[in-house]
């Protein structure tokens, strides 16, 4: 399965997107209006191991919410990112049974790395 879970909005995902070959072959989905669903978000976190390394910190909430002064748990992580999309770490690529999670220069040439290598 070859799939992007991204914001539409976002020029970080659509910059990324372009270097994946536009998104040909993918299924993208733009989580803002079609939201993740708990069968995907647990998905995710059998590839990624933690909900907390799909668990974006950025994210203006995070703050406005006080959540930087709580001890999150694995649930809370999993609650928030299926609540508000922006707590998902963006984007999420899923390369056959890998996964690629955040903006990174890192993480995004290992997945375009996949992608030339498969």
């Amino acid at each position: 399965m070859r799939k992007i879970y991204h914001l539409a909005n976002c020029s970080t995902c659509q910059r990324i997107i372009k270097e994946l070959n536009n998104g040909e072959g993918f299924e993208l989905q733009n989580i803002r209006e079609d939201k993740i669903t708990a069968e995907q978000i647990d998905e995710m976190k059998e590839k990624a191991g933690s909900y907390e390394a799909l668990f974006s910190r950025r994210a203006m909430k995070y703050r406005a919410l006080g959540l930087n002064e709580m001890t999150l748990s694995e649930a809370d992580y999993r609650k928030y990112i299926l609540e508000e999309d922006t707590f998902l770490k963006r984007p999420v690529i899923l390369i056959d049974d890998e996964i690629f999670v955040g903006n990174s220069k890192k993480v995004v040439a290992a997945a375009v790395h996949k992608l030339e290598n498969t």
